[in-house]
């Protein structure tokens, strides 16, 4: 009698957890994910991702959904400028229209792209993780908040920076790194904000000061997302309704150029406060049998070295292909992660590096050594 497959759960819908998914599908072996969000569209995504041709496009191309890719993908928003607080322009590398090194695509796009791929079922809504038992032989009994259960020879903890598997495995906890983001959507902007849409461009544009700035992010539909950086303690503005929030990052960013601060005049929302946070550079833990992280779960960074979703499909490609390959599961486990820990760390320190290059003390003449350095990797870029 053959062996049956192992009974494989992920915890988490994000770009990880699906991307694993896909490629196990791919070689014929099941998988049921388990997210959180009440269905596809429970919440918004966010702005949008780079995925890069050494790491998310190697994913995507395992997944068998790289043509899909770049035909929703925008290389346009590969270009890149550094503006001073005043506007100017110290830095600016536009991209070419067939530029792949890493095309920019909404998260909510992606999203579509990877759950479109999946065989129906495969991912179970509305489930949220109370508690992981070990059962012994790696094997986990999943206990859920609605009553449910089920059991698994594998899980895996794809569930982000507040990851409830993780604990299984490593007591580190993210850390604030110092700086906190205000998020600011601006929407139909090539009509209603011409100006400010010709200073950002097609791209991510980071207008910096010392300590401080304003990140802008082209999204597709005309909209653009806007993070105000600043360094502050990590419940920094908690009490702070909407309406202040403006006023109080009006005051902070008085020194910019007209043309930025509308971004914060104009800004229709969501005003949401985030405290960037980051588990330790290095990260790692002693291999246990039945249980692994991908993605944030196991190596949480900064924004700042554009690496966070490309190492997570990365780590859910290779993870998955593994597993596939044959021979005993938790050998396939254990040599997933001695591979990805130090590929990990190496982003990690990049990004340690680079939130201090930009909102740092030392403002914009920092930030043009980090930027140079991101454009001195692509190839095609000048």
């Amino acid at each position: 009698m053959p062996t049956p497959p192992p009974r494989i759960a992920v915890i988490g819908g994000g770009p990880a957890g699906l991307t694993f998914a896909r490629v196990l599908q791919r070689h014929g072996l099941p998988v049921t994910v388990h997210e959180r969000d009440r269905d596809p569209v429970d919440r918004a995504q966010g702005g949008s991702l780079d995925l890069h041709r050494d790491s998310g496009q190697v994913a995507l191309t395992a997944a068998g959904l790289l043509d899909e890719f770049f035909a929703a993908s925008r290389p346009e928003g590969q270009a890149l400028r550094l503006l001073d607080r005043a506007g100017t322009v110290l830095l600016n590398a536009p991209a070419d229209p067939d530029d792949r090194f890493k095309p920019e695509i909404d998260r909510g796009e992606l999203r579509a792209l990877l759950l479109g791929s999946l065989e129906p079922g495969t991912v179970e809504w509305d489930r949220r993780l109370r508690a992981a038992v070990p059962l012994g032989d790696g094997r986990h009994r999943l206990d859920f908040t609605d009553g449910r259960s089920t059991t698994c020879d594998l899980l895996v903890g794809a569930d982000g920076a507040r990851s409830a598997v993780r604990p299984l495995l490593s007591d580190a906890e993210p850390a604030h790194s110092g700086v906190v983001f205000v998020d600011v959507v601006l929407t139909d902007v090539d009509r209603a904000h011409p100006e400010l849409a010709e200073l950002i461009g097609h791209g991510m544009t980071f207008a910096l000061d010392e300590g401080k700035g304003l990140l802008a992010q082209r999204n597709s539909g005309g909209v653009i997302r806007v993070h105000a950086a600043f360094r502050a303690p990590s419940d920094w503005g908690r009490d702070l309704d909407r309406g202040a929030l403006r006023a109080v990052l009006l005051e902070m960013f008085a020194d910019f150029g007209p043309v930025l601060r509308d971004v914060l005049h104009r800004g229709e929302g969501p005003f949401d406060v985030r405290a960037i946070t980051a588990l330790p550079v290095g990260h790692r833990w002693r291999h246990r049998p039945g249980v692994t992280l991908l993605g944030d779960a196991a190596h949480l960074m900064s924004p700042f070295a554009g690496q966070g979703a490309n190492l997570a499909m990365l780590d859910a490609a290779e993870l998955a292909e593994r597993i596939a390959a044959g021979g005993p599961l938790d050998e396939a486990v254990a040599a997933y992660e001695e591979r990805m820990f130090p590929r990990s760390a190496e982003a990690a320190a990049r990004a340690a590096t680079g939130i201090e290059d930009c909102i740092g003390p030392g403002g914009p003449a920092h930030a043009f050594a980090h930027f140079q350095a991101i454009t001195a990797g692509n190839p095609q870029r000048t």
